[in-house]
């Protein structure tokens, strides 16, 4: 039998990590990294013969999810950002 490769098992935690951690879009630069390292985890068991070709995968789409997670987080403090000052500023008037 042979081993488990480390990147897939790596982008597996990078992927579950982007989606639980928004902490100051450290999830989006985690996610980012993790499909990086799935995609070379996933050429480099096609070449070795190596397991963990579902743990790459599954690092990817949890990346996916984790970036997705992150960037509605982006956008929904950009728009209440933009909706508080439309507030401020229509009491001003």
């Amino acid at each position: 039998m042979g081993e488990t490769n480390s990147k897939s098992i790596v982008s597996l935690v990078l992927g579950i990590l982007s989606i639980f951690l928004p902490l100051h879009f450290i999830g989006l630069l985690l996610g980012i990294i993790g499909i990086i390292l799935s995609s070379k985890s996933m050429k480099e068991i096609d070449l070795t013969n190596e397991k963990g070709k579902g743990l790459a995968i599954s690092g990817k789409v949890c990346s996916i999810i984790g970036i997705c997670v992150q960037i509605l987080l982006i956008l929904l403090i950009v728009l209440s950002i933009a909706s508080v000052s439309l507030l401020m500023n229509s009491g001003n008037n």
